[in-house]
Formats: C-alpha cells, structure tokens, sequence
C-alpha cells in the first residue's frame, strides 16, 4: 500500500498474513492480532481470487493501524520470521534523560511528519538499530501502555528478516540483543527490585519497589518493556502474568 506522505522509505509497508507464516506460534499470534484488527471491517470476500483477497485483507490491516489515534511514542515489537525466532531487545544509554540503562524495544516518540504510530515504530527503530522498513512485516499493534513519565506508548508488533545486521545507535543504545520468543512463552518471571525515589511537601526519600521481570541473556527485562511483552504473551497465547508494583516492607 502507498503512503504518498511519508518519504519513500515507507512508501511500501509489508502485511505478514497467517497464510503464509509457517512457524505455528507466529502464525497463531498473526490470527489473533489481525482476527481484533478486522473484526469491525471484515467483508465477504467469496468471489474475490485468493491474490486480491490477500491485498485486500492487507490493505484493511494497515488503514486500520493508520487510523488508530496517535499515541505520544510507538515501540518496535520485531520477531524474527524463523523456525526459532527471536525478540529483538536493546538497553538504552546510561546517559539518556528517560530509561537510563534500562532494557527496552526500539521506539521513540512520534513526529509530525510520521503521520501514524507505524511509521514512528518503524522510523525509531531504524534511527535506534539500523532496521531497514524494507525488510519489516506488520502483523498488528497492542494495547497502549503508559510510560513512568506519564506518555502513551503503542507497540507494534512486526516480523523482522532473520540474521539482519543491526547496529546500535551509540547516543541512545548500548547494546542489542535476542529474548527466544518460544522460552518466553512459558519462562517464569523472577521478582525484581528497584530503588525509587519519592518526594513529599517536607523531604525526599529512597522506596523499594518489588515487580515482576524476565533475565533474558544477562539483562534485567522489566517496567514498560516488561508489560509490553506480557501484553503479547497474553494477546497470543493466554498467558496472564500479574504485572505489579509493591513496596518492599
């Protein structure tokens, strides 16, 4: 589908339809995402042949992503379309204003010129990783979550080509690196402690925080990035994690 507005690098966005994902839970994750997308805009298409069916669906997916309201930031959720795919993940710079050091997806805020939450996932994670739009296919988008500093945030969930050469930004990223998408699955979590600062009319103190994470290839995967992949582990697969907060006694 063209996108007249945006520069050519977007100019063709790729739609990964269940029919053509061989891997069984990449597919099931691309039927149940798209299976929410089109349920308001789903025609009859009997007569159609199985090629302008596909376009059609395609065409459908993305004008309902595009239409969806424009949140404050969009991340990346890519996973690699292989037999065992991978998450793609990055830990932020330790001198970056927001997320120092934490573990997050590639994304950024939005700009006026992106027009819509896919092209700021896509031209973020391109910024951040070196990801080239060409060689992503959109499957669909999550819920919007909430940043710590109060910004929405819409991931969207893509497939990405298998062993691309990515390059970390060095201003925003530290490093890249992979979850395995099917240990994911069923990985348990592991309760994490954060120290938190909070603030009162009369003082400033440290609070200790418990919340759940996940240890993926020796980072510490918790906070927004954490929610954002229970939210796909439970759009996908059923799997419902208590995501918390609680203060340490």
């Amino acid at each position: 589908m063209t996108i007249s507005q945006y520069s050519a690098d977007y100019n063709e966005l790729a739609v990964a339809l269940p029919a053509y994902i061989q891997q069984p839970r990449l597919r099931q994750l691309a039927e149940r995402m798209q299976l929410e997308l089109l349920a308001a805009t789903a025609t009859t298409a009997a007569s159609m042949s199985p090629q302008a069916t596909d376009i059609a669906q395609s065409a459908r997916i993305l004008n309902t992503l595009y239409q969806t309201p424009i949140a404050d930031a969009s991340i990346l959720v890519a996973i690699t379309h292989e037999l065992r795919p991978k998450i793609l993940l990055t830990r932020r710079a330790v001198h970056m204003n927001s997320h120092a050091g934490e573990v997050s997806c590639a994304g950024g805020r939005y700009e006026i010129g992106d027009g819509n939450n896919v092209v700021t996932a896509l031209r973020e994670a391109c910024e951040e990783t070196a990801l080239p739009p060409s060689k992503v296919q959109i499957i669909g988008q999550l819920p919007i979550q909430t940043s710590k500093s109060g910004m929405s945030v819409r991931p969207i969930v893509a497939l990405i080509e298998p062993d691309l050469v990515l390059v970390p930004e060095l201003g925003e990223i530290s490093r890249i690196f992979w979850a395995d998408f099917e240990r994911l699955i069923t990985q348990p979590t592991v309760e994490y402690t954060v120290q938190y600062r909070t603030q009162d009319q009369l003082s400033e103190q440290m609070a200790t925080l418990l919340t759940p994470s996940w240890q993926v290839d020796g980072e510490t995967v918790w906070g927004l990035t954490g929610r954002v992949l229970a939210s796909l582990l439970e759009t996908g697969f059923d799997r419902q994690l208590e995501w918390y907060y609680r203060i340490k006694n």
